[in-house]
């Protein structure tokens, strides 16, 4: 079966629609199936996004691209600057 990747915008869609079916009392079996998700996929979603609104999510992402865009750049500083220091050593 091929896996479908979802986005998380749509993964956190999915988890309120959950909780708007477990308080009507379905067992996270039964809301799993109707999602085509497994139940360990509900779980893992649960942990790492309940709680989550999907504008915390949009600046979740922002901060992830600038963090990585910084460390590139303290990357390249730092390749700099041991190349600096080896030549000053050398002369």
């Amino acid at each position: 079966m091929p896996r479908k990747s979802y986005t998380i915008e749509q993964i956190i869609s999915k988890l309120r629609e959950a909780e708007v079916f477990l308080s009507q009392g379905q067992a996270v079996g039964d809301i799993c199936r109707s999602f085509n998700i497994s139940e360990q996929t509900y779980y893992r979603w649960r942990k790492e996004y309940g709680g989550i609104r999907t504008d915390q999510v949009r600046r979740l992402k922002e901060l992830e691209k600038e963090n990585a865009r910084l460390k590139k750049l303290v990357a390249d500083l730092s390749l700099d600057n041991s190349i600096l220091r080896e030549t000053v050593r050398g002369n």
